[in-house]
């Protein structure tokens, strides 16, 4: 966090000059380490094994916070009878399917559910879509990704794609699943072998200490450590709060590290309380708002999901989709925020008549982003990209085949702030020394259009916090430089003026979009303009024309408009509230005047839970908010995150659905049962609890059970995309170390911010791997010397530094050496500073659930000097393929071969 979120990182260190104790848990030493209480090196990839210990030491020795865990979440609910484990199954739940690498989840519904909810809506069945990808540089568990091509592999090296849509059609959005809650059956005493704690107890109870040393080569000394002092700082007076970044996200696994990291915090009262949480670091300052406000292709605003098709033909139907009818909480809205949201694009042409021109969304046919439409780029299915502030030539899983896509364009739009390598690859990729790629025959037109920075714009970010903070543009962007905003709308009008005379139905949802926003007297648009169109307003009666105040001001009828129903207040009383800068001196501890959180300016989601059941608070310490009895609503320091006026003491009629059905204690009112989930009975696709898999490629074997993997990744087996062998499979001696990638506070995700500036160029001159003293010793390698590290895909050279920093972990009766390896560089001419791409050493595989690629860790060789050059590079590579008996089936078997006769 020091490295890489330097600013954030300043409320850290005050924390510790206060008494806080921080513990950093990383495969290498950084600038965090130093100035942490402790230290914890641990095996990438080895997380879930960490942190179930974790769980189990909470477990095992009855340190939960038992009034919390009763009250507040589903530890009492009856699993179904049909359900069976991990344990049970050789490494897979029930439901497994070994021929589509995927689960039927319906055994793991809570007893008495007579239709179990996991495929509602976008997640339905679409086994016969097709389908297509989306990530960039450093964006974490909000990336997506992409289809299984599995199967065979065709003549020309392309896989047959899956004959399931993996890639979009089991998307949530944000709203998660839905649960029939009133048919759930419950034991309050915690006993019934089949409730949720104990499934949970009997899951983890082999995740011990001694586990911990095998998969992570943590000592049980230092384990205890830090189970101790999370424990001792967490109850009714103290809570403990988990940060993660990509190091937890870019896995095949990611979901369920933070989703194990959530069952810690809930087993120990940290969720909805100040000071507690799981907080999501972000790789640039507005991620979280690229996120509200999508780039990601299979989500609208407000994280409703984008409408598959054949499937949500009607807005009654994407409504259906998101929410059941009979479940609990705020999502039984859902139809309103999608109305509000379909007012403000297309105004007076979105009547009810037309079904809120409903018809005018887009439909996903499968999975649209990144690492699924360079395959279709390579297979020439697409003509023309563009890449705005994404660098994928050097910041993607993969980068070669980023490059090899990049040249099967037709046209390509670049708009950054420089010529970064994804602009000028057809001149200067790496594939151009070894004869892949030859500039003549590369046919992509490349339109470069410089980007403004963002002092020289006007606009918001979005930060962890999910606080918007508005900046001011503080000087015009020089020569032909533009904001992104103006861009958009100037191409946006120049295709509508093309379309005018259009008679084509296909051209009506371009030309009816509310595009009439007021522009400066530099003819630019207003941001603010913006802002308040994503706030919304009164379309009719006495309020017309004034904003919105609060998303629970929406209306389902037309009569108001919204461009995000959780920014929704943004733009309260009209008055621009991301832009106030209240001192902290003046006013409370919580701030609510500096900027605005969303939604309705709540700094603490979930805040419900920081008062006991009777509407107390645990403590006076954590007091947060609370029930005032005297004025009979909720009151305390921050926005309570729960109707008013609702007594602690309210229990719903029989029958009664959406936000009547939230009881008086049922603090997770975004949840369909109003409870935390430490167990999942729907929603996700690789299973109802956390289990540990190794990597995609992993030298080491899975300690704890016999499948290897996650049996659900995303495989895409073809002869540009070869994998390494992992544990015990034949030559993964081969690759016998493990990598990992990371970021320098010198420089900026794919460097297209910083390896054109001489200050930080100067601080980070060349692209370097630390490696510690006993793999030097063992490989020959010398400080400041040169090194080549290998995988399947490529080669690339490094600079060599020798260190402590990174430690051989002992795991058992093996040593496992770590190689760290910044992922800033990339081969080009344009910028200050080049070298290889670390990222060109990953193969492509995705986590099912988002589709984010696994670019944390993969094994590889490494070995003294430099690499080879021009076609030389090919055969080396080549060779160590054959050595290692690589084919386009080599790790891409989901289910581990031995293991295949346990599933159910």
């Amino acid at each position: 966090m020091a490295e890489c979120h330097p600013v954030g990182f300043q409320w850290v260190m005050e924390a510790k000059a206060r008494g806080a104790k921080v513990i950093h848990v990383d495969p290498r030493f950084t600038r965090t380490s130093a100035v942490a209480d402790t230290h914890v090196p641990i095996r990438a990839g080895s997380d879930i094994a960490f942190l179930g210990a974790i769980v189990n030491h909470i477990l095992s020795n009855d340190l939960y916070f038992a009034d919390y865990v009763k009250a507040y979440t589903n530890a009492s609910h009856l699993v179904g009878e049909d359900f069976r484990d991990v344990d049970d199954l050789d490494g897979v739940f029930s439901g497994y399917d070994p021929e589509t690498g995927k689960y039927d989840t319906d055994s793991w519904a809570y007893e008495g559910e007579t239709e179990h909810a996991a495929t509602t809506g976008p997640t339905a069945h679409a086994d016969d879509q097709d389908g297509d990808d989306q990530d960039g540089d450093d964006h974490d568990g909000d990336d997506h990704a992409s289809t299984a091509h599995e199967g065979g592999v065709s003549p020309g090296g392309e896989s047959e794609q899956s004959e399931s849509s993996r890639g979009a059609a089991h998307e949530l959005g944000g709203h998660g699943a839905s649960v029939e809650h009133q048919q759930i059956q419950r034991d309050e005493t915690l006993q019934h072998p089949r409730c949720v704690f104990q499934v949970l107890k009997r899951h983890f109870a082999r995740y011990t200490p001694e586990l911990v040393q095998q998969a992570c080569g943590i000592t049980p000394e230092q384990f205890l450590e830090v189970c101790e002092a999370v424990t001792a700082n967490s109850g009714r007076d103290r809570t403990t709060a988990w940060v993660y970044s990509v190091g937890w996200t870019h896995h095949t696994v990611a979901i369920q590290y933070i989703r194990t990291s959530a069952i810690i915090q809930l087993l120990l009262g940290n969720t909805g309380r100040p000071g507690g949480g799981i907080m999501a670091l972000r790789g640039h300052a507005s991620i979280q708002g690229s996120t509200d406000i999508p780039t990601l292709y299979n989500l609208l605003p407000g994280y409703l999901p984008m409408p598959m098709a054949g499937q949500h033909d009607t807005l009654a139907e994407m409504a259906a989709g998101i929410a059941s009818s009979s479940q609990k909480g705020y999502w039984a809205n859902a139809r309103t925020y999608v109305v509000n949201l379909l007012k403000a694009w297309w105004g007076d042409a979105a009547t009810e008549d037309n079904d809120f021109a409903y018809d005018y969304l887009p439909r996903l046919t499968g999975d649209h982003g990144t690492y699924a439409t360079v395959m279709d780029m390579l297979a020439d299915k697409i003509d023309g990209y563009f890449l705005v502030g994404q660098n994928p030539a050097v910041g993607s899983a993969h980068a070669k085949m980023q490059r090899l896509g990049l040249a099967h364009l037709k046209w390509l739009v670049v708009r950054d702030l420089n010529l970064i390598e994804s602009a000028t690859f057809w001149k200067d990729a790496p594939e151009i020394e070894t004869g892949e790629l030859r500039t003549a025959d590369i046919d992509t037109e490349v339109f470069f259009f410089p980007a403004a920075s963002h002092v020289e714009k006007s606009g918001s970010f979005t930060q962890t916090q999910r606080m918007l903070q508005w900046h001011h543009k503080a000087v015009d962007p020089p020569g032909d430089c533009q904001s992104d905003l103006d861009f958009f709308h100037r191409l946006g009008v120049k295709i509508r003026e093309r379309l005018a005379d259009s008679g084509d139905d296909r051209d009506r949802p371009v030309l009816d979009l509310t595009w009439d926003y007021p522009v400066d007297e530099h003819g630019e648009v207003s941001a603010d303009a913006v802002l308040r169109e994503i706030n919304g307003f009164h379309l009719g009666g006495e309020k017309a024309g004034q904003a919105l105040g609060s998303y629970l001001e929406m209306e389902d009828d037309g009569s108001t408009a919204g461009g995000c129903w959780i920014y929704t207040g943004v733009y309260a009383d009209e008055v621009n509230q991301a832009a106030r800068r209240k001192p902290g001196r003046d006013q409370s501890w919580v701030a609510p005047e500096w900027g605005w959180a969303w939604p309705a300016n709540r700094r603490i989601l979930y805040n419900r839970a920081s008062a006991d059941p009777d509407g107390k608070p645990w403590s006076e310490r954590k007091a947060y908010v609370w029930w005032d009895e005297d004025q009979q609503k909720w009151v305390g320091h921050d926005v309570p995150d729960f109707e008013p006026d609702k007594p602690p003491s309210y229990r719903p009629p029989e029958g009664a659905t959406g936000i009547a059905a939230l009881a008086g204690d049922d603090p997770f009112i975004m949840q369909a049962d109003g409870k935390g989930w430490l167990y999942a009975p729907s929603g996700l696709l690789d299973g109802p609890m956390p289990s540990h898999y190794e990597p995609q490629e992993s030298p080491v074997a899975n300690p704890v059970y016999r499948q290897q993997s996650n049996p659900t990744r995303e495989v895409f087996p073809r002869e540009d995309n070869l994998q390494n062998p992992s544990g015990d499979e034949p030559g993964a001696e081969v690759y016998p170390y493990v990598f990992t990638t990371y970021r320098l506070t010198e420089h900026h995700t794919a460097g297209g911010m910083s390896r054109w500036q001489p200050y930080l160029a100067e601080l980070q001159p060349e692209f370097f791997c630390e490696v510690s003293p006993e793999l030097a010793r063992e490989r020959g390698l010398e400080h400041l010397g040169w090194a080549t590290i290998v995988s399947a895909r490529t080669a690339i050279e490094a600079r060599v530094m020798v260190t402590d920093r990174v430690v051989p972990l002992r795991m058992g009766d093996r040593v496992v050496h770590q190689i760290g390896l910044p992922y800033h560089w990339g081969v080009g001419n344009e910028a200050l500073v080049s070298g290889d791409s670390a990222n060109d050493l990953f193969g492509v595989t995705l986590d099912p659930n988002v589709h984010i690629q696994e670019s944390k860790v993969a094994s590889c060789d490494i070995r003294a000097g430099r690499r080879p050059r021009g076609p030389a590079l090919l055969d080396f590579v080549a060779d160590y393929r054959r050595r290692a008996g690589i084919t386009t089936e080599t790790g891409n078997q989901r289910r581990t071969p031995g293991t295949e006769g346990a599933t159910s």
